[in-house]
């Protein structure tokens, strides 16, 4: 059985409930059970928000993430208050452009993009959160362009269509992007 609980953590405004429900309907797509919580200060943007996010091959007995298997950190406060529980040998994503410390434990993976930086160089500015998907996928060896846009194509409204392209292009950048050392 395998089951990865991710957590997106971040300010209101940087789409962590949109990459959390991408997230979400691509497991659904590759035929998993799938649990999407969402969780946000009354601020909207610029208060605090966060997403769990459970994909299974069993059934999601409760949707409620305390030991993450995948944090998510796009700002320094998300990164400060859950990195001490994400599960050992678990994984973190850090937006680079946004915190600049190391992440502090030893026993788990982490990666650094500069998600923010990307998208805004590449003329992107509000898709860091979906670069940073596109790496995630990389690395979990997810990324298959079909599955992708069919994903895409759920969370994306029809009323945004002319976002679809778009944020299938910040994917790719994130699943091109290779850590500078």
């Amino acid at each position: 059985m395998s089951t990865t609980q991710f957590l997106f953590a971040g300010f209101g405004g940087q789409g962590i409930l949109f990459a959390g429900k991408f997230a979400a309907y691509k497991g659904l797509i590759g035929e998993k059970q799938v649990s999407w919580l969402p969780s946000y200060g009354p601020e909207m943007r610029g208060g605090t928000a966060s997403c769990s996010v459970i994909i299974s091959d069993e059934p999601v007995g409760s949707p409620i993430v305390s030991k993450p298997d995948v944090l998510i950190a796009m700002n320094l406060p998300s990164l400060d208050r859950y990195e001490s529980a994400v599960a050992v040998g678990g994984t973190i994503f850090v937006d680079s452009t946004l915190i600049d410390r190391k992440v502090e434990r030893d026993d788990v993976a982490v990666y650094y993009v500069p998600a923010t930086r990307l998208a805004s160089d590449n003329g992107m500015p509000t898709l860091a959160n979906m670069i940073l998907m596109g790496n995630i996928l990389k690395v979990m060896n997810d990324f298959d362009e079909e599955s992708v846009t069919e994903a895409l194509k759920k969370v994306v409204s029809a009323k945004h269509a002319d976002m679809l392209d778009v944020n299938l292009k910040a994917l790719k950048i994130g699943a091109e992007y290779k850590e500078e050392v």
